[in-house]
Formats: structure tokens, sequence, C-alpha cells
């Protein structure tokens, strides 16, 4: 699975770090969220598919 956050989208709520805290990071200037890397593990598979489900704005694409 692969996974992006649309920059332009993203508003910034951290649901998303909160679901998958080592796949999502945070800017720090602005809050928004960013991938740590694409390529997302296994064993995180199901937080991401979480957190792509409650980001507000449809901002997490994911890649089976």
């Amino acid at each position: 699975m692969r996974v992006t956050v649309d920059p332009d989208v993203c508003q910034g709520h951290t649901l998303c770090a909160l679901a998958a805290p080592g796949v999502f990071l945070l800017r720090e200037d602005d809050g928004h969220s960013y991938v740590a890397g694409p390529e997302v593990l296994p064993e995180v598979e199901e937080a991401v598919r979480k957190a792509a489900a409650t980001c507000p704005e449809g901002a997490i694409s994911l890649e089976e």
C-alpha cells in the first residue's frame, strides 16, 4: 500500500497523526500533515485506512 496527503486539501486537523503517528507527520509551520514515506508497512495498514476514512477533507489517498 502507498499513501499520500494532498497538501492543497489538508487543513491540519491532525486526526491522521493521531490514528497512525509513525506514518503521518505534522509540519511545524502550519500543522498540516505529510507522510514519512509513501510505502506503508503491513502492520500499520489498518491504522492508515482509519486515518484516511476519518480525514474531514479527504486529503489522504491510498493506493493498494
